[in-house]
């Protein structure tokens, strides 16, 4: 066979391949085993091309946060680095000393993100469990005490008694705050010229006046009156402290920059009345916002925030009042004290426990949620700390800003730079100071073991145990020091609410009224 012969051969064969491939795309079968083989392999490529993409970008985005956040907390280190933020977040407080503001950024609760871990998802299931148990163990003690399967809640019912008139009575407590010191800064605002701007500027103290005085009598006139048990109690004095906290920072924030520019313009009313309900105790005209609200997220942590008060109440009524009922019918001894301490050890760091969950994680981020509010850093790792000055800064950091905003940086302009030992101490003796009012206002005596607690033996340890002593020995010390400060203030002050209610005065006296009770009644 020739040359040519043999092309024209070739040129039949693939003449008869193309119209094989035409046939067989006719019939709908237009790939070839191998080439779908190569298709399904490519769609496989694409789809681990995807997922590994997805994963990258993931992981980048929590290297960002996390670099974000170790940024951010630098500001709230005494000795930290100065924290620059944007022209438009520092134009009203440009003539501060130190410079260093809160700055709010777009981030989770650190407990949302441990959640996602299985681990730690088993540590909140074993609590879940535990108070499964106390429930058990009521029904089957109810069972056989009383033949029938029955759960009191006396000790709920009546912490929780006159609810309503405490929510009235933070009615007009609220309008103060919404409405005085919102008109006072606006007649701070009036161009400074003539009489006019003096008689505004005089009705605007009367009316910062008006609104301290509501916050301060008219709470604790209710109390006193009418006796609120204490979770009706807590309410209003947690509510008090907060709305006071809340005005001061307005007014801290705004009316510098108002001076400062001869007379700017009032602050927009919606922001100041966003202010008073995001759980953030820093003024500012915006914070950032999330994108929607998750209403099931919102029931969770309501849901969890009532379990909480459920399971406080189950330690209470199993765990101390059993105990503490009758330890007033018995001499003052230093051996029914030491054992009551140890006692109360567990249920005190339980209680302690259930608050921090309740309120700083549950209750805060169930309403950040409800209003979109996007910085949910209400506290941070707390229970990592190896010394008590890094455990009061991260235990609640929402109060700890505010303290170091307005207590340790004006006290360190006023005092000079220097003196920062002093702005500690200041800080230490205000803090003191209202939880030991706190204290006062919801169980209804003075028994200052919180003062001595928290003043005494927490500042000393405060200056005692420096952030220079890591390791787990300092975090097993600090948790043991923890334990036993939770004993002796549950066991002391469960001690003299029994006191006073087995051994009323039968005259009215002040140093009757100061001096413990649970220190000579015994009847």
């Amino acid at each position: 066979m020739g040359p040519k012969a043999a092309r024209q051969r070739k040129r039949e064969e693939l003449r008869g391949q193309r119209e094989d491939q035409a046939s067989s795309s006719w019939n709908g079968n237009s790939d070839t085993p191998r080439q779908q083989d190569l298709k399904q392999w490519n769609q496989q490529m694409e789809a681990v091309k995807t997922r590994f993409l997805e994963q990258a970008h993931g992981q980048l985005l929590e290297l960002l946060d996390q670099a974000i956040r170790e940024a951010t907390q630098l500001y709230t280190e005494p000795g930290g680095p100065p924290y620059s933020c944007p022209p438009d977040a520092c134009n009203k407080t440009r003539e501060l000393p130190l410079g260093k503001r809160k700055v709010f950024v777009l981030r989770k609760s650190l407990l949302d993100e441990l959640m996602e871990i299985q681990h730690f998802r088993t540590i909140y299931h074993m609590f879940i469990a535990g108070l499964c148990v106390f429930i058990i163990n009521t029904t089957v003690i109810d069972f056989f005490d009383e033949g029938r399967l029955m759960l009191e809640f006396d000790l709920l019912i009546f912490s929780f008694g006159q609810l309503p008139l405490a929510l009235m009575t933070w009615v007009p407590m609220f309008l103060s705050t919404l409405l005085l010191p919102y008109q006072a800064m606006r007649l701070w605002t009036r161009p400074r010229t003539g009489a006019a701007w003096i008689l505004g500027v005089g009705l605007a103290c009367v009316l910062l006046v008006a609104h301290t005085t509501v916050l301060w009598v008219l709470p604790v006139y209710v109390a006193m009156k009418y006796q609120l048990p204490p979770a009706s109690s807590s309410i209003l004095v947690f509510e008090q402290v907060r709305l006071l906290m809340k005005s001061y920072s307005f007014l801290r924030e705004a009316v510098p920059g108002i001076f400062h520019d001869k007379g700017g313009e009032a602050s927009n009313f919606s922001s100041y009345l966003y202010f008073l309900f995001c759980p953030t105790l820093i003024y500012r005209e915006n914070y950032p916002r999330t994108s929607s609200v998750r209403w099931n997220y919102v029931a969770k942590n309501f849901a969890q925030a009532l379990g909480c008060i459920f399971y406080a109440c189950f330690i209470m009524g199993r765990l101390c009042v059993p105990v503490f009922t009758n330890m007033s019918r018995e001499p003052f001894s230093t051996r029914a004290l030491v054992l009551s301490i140890m006692h109360a050890t567990l249920p005190g760091i339980f209680m302690l426990l259930l608050i921090f969950f309740a309120f700083l994680h549950c209750w805060l981020n169930a309403f950040a949620e409800m209003l979109r509010f996007g910085d949910r850093m209400f506290y941070r790792d707390w229970w990592n700390s190896t010394s008590f000055s890094n455990y009061y800064r991260t235990w609640n950091v929402v109060v700890h800003d505010w303290l170091y905003s307005y207590i340790y940086q004006d006290a360190l302009w006023l005092l000079g730079g220097r003196a920062r030992r002093a702005a500690m101490l200041g800080v230490f003796l205000v803090s003191a100071i209202v939880h030991e009012y706190i204290f006062c206002f919801v169980l209804g005596f003075f028994y200052p073991v919180m003062l001595v607690l928290f003043l005494g033996i927490g500042g000393l340890l405060n200056f005692m145990m420096h952030d220079k002593h890591t390791g787990p020995a300092w975090n097993v010390l600090m948790w043991t020091l923890l334990f036993l400060g939770q004993g002796i203030q549950v066991s002391l002050y469960c001690q003299e609410w029994y006191a006073r209610r087995h051994c009323p005065l039968t005259q009215t006296t002040f140093w009757g009224l100061v001096t413990p009770r649970s220190w000579s009644c015994h009847s």
